[in-house]
């Protein structure tokens, strides 16, 4: 992914640095105040926030992929390998948890800002609800998959850089990110035109019933644009379960593994499809074609063009020889 050319442009142009007297003084770009409907959620920013948390990986590596380091005083509830180009960046900002941190220890970051990344963010049963930080006088952004008002697609990924851009004072920078991403996509997406498409479970995790994407997440257009088809896009959700009986009426050719910190290793979630009689007939388990993808990769942020390539292999591969 050809991020190189954003993440040098770090310190230059927009507000200045991370929190502190250096980014309260900082000069106010053009373009402000921004104002930002999210999620039932509207937020006019006077100038761009200097101390933003994280909470989930991929807000993380959407700020720092839009060159935003020193303007990150925290994350927390890393799921994945940070894709190489970032891992420095990240390993430098303080981690609050390993999953959702509590509202206090948000607080005490001294944050301006939080990005979410699921809805488990702003938890409001844990104590973390949008309006607990606003009246803590704390902006908040929900990364917009979660708004769950709709579809998914990879234009909400285009708008998502954009929107983080323009609240943080970078939009160029975000346009040269959405550049290079459309780029990717075209690309892997113009290797399997025309050919048929490939039948695709998901398979996130589950013993019992199968926990799977559904036709609102951004996993059904990622398989769609690789010249596949989810075999749950009718599922009206981000994710839900499944029985088994329903897996294997729909028949898959490739099973696409999620994989994540928490949810067991891929080969043991391989092992597990593997071993179930009742699958044994599934095309996908009787071949043995699984596609391992990261969570993070087929959420709304910087790795989904990385995932539509991957996917576009996987299934077909005779068009990459």
């Amino acid at each position: 992914m050809a991020l190189s050319s954003v993440l040098l442009t770090t310190g230059c142009g927009g507000s200045g640095g991370s929190g502190g007297e250096a980014g309260a003084t900082a000069a106010v770009p053009a373009g402000f105040p921004v104002t930002v409907d999210n999620c039932g959620v509207r937020t006019t920013y006077e100038k761009p926030p200097s101390r933003a948390v994280t909470v989930h990986q991929h807000p993380a590596e959407l700020m720092l992929a839009l060159g935003l380091k020193d303007r990150m005083v925290g994350t927390a509830f890393p799921d994945s390998a940070v894709l190489p180009e970032l891992r420095k960046d990240y390993a430098a900002i303080p981690e609050l948890a390993k999953r959702e941190p509590s509202f206090e220890k948000i607080l005490d970051a001294g944050p301006d800002f939080v990005y979410g990344g699921y809805g488990s963010a702003f938890a409001e049963n844990e104590g973390r609800s949008r309006k607990a930080f606003a009246d803590a006088g704390i902006d908040t952004h929900l990364n917009r998959e979660y708004c769950g008002e709709k579809r998914v697609t990879m234009q909400d990924t285009y708008d998502e850089i954009r929107t983080i851009g323009r609240i943080f004072g970078v939009p160029d920078r975000a346009d040269e990110l959405v550049a290079d991403l459309e780029d990717r996509v075209g690309k892997a997406a113009a290797e399997v035109e025309g050919e048929p498409e490939v039948s695709v479970f998901v398979y996130d995790s589950g013993d019992r019933s199968a926990f799977t994407a559904g036709g609102k997440s951004l996993g059904t257009e990622l398989i769609r644009l690789a010249g596949g088809e989810n075999v749950f896009a009718d599922l009206d959700d981000v994710f839900g379960d499944v029985s088994w009986e329903q897996v294997v009426e729909r028949g898959p050719e490739v099973i696409a593994v999620y994989d994540y910190a928490g949810a067991g290793s891929v080969e043991e979630k391989k092992r597990f499809l593997l071993s179930q009689p009742a699958l044994a007939d599934v095309p996908a388990v009787r071949n043995e074609r699984f596609v391992v993808l990261p969570l993070t990769a087929t959420l709304v942020g910087v790795r989904s063009a990385h995932a539509v390539e991957d996917l576009a292999r996987g299934l077909h591969p005779e068009s990459f020889r």
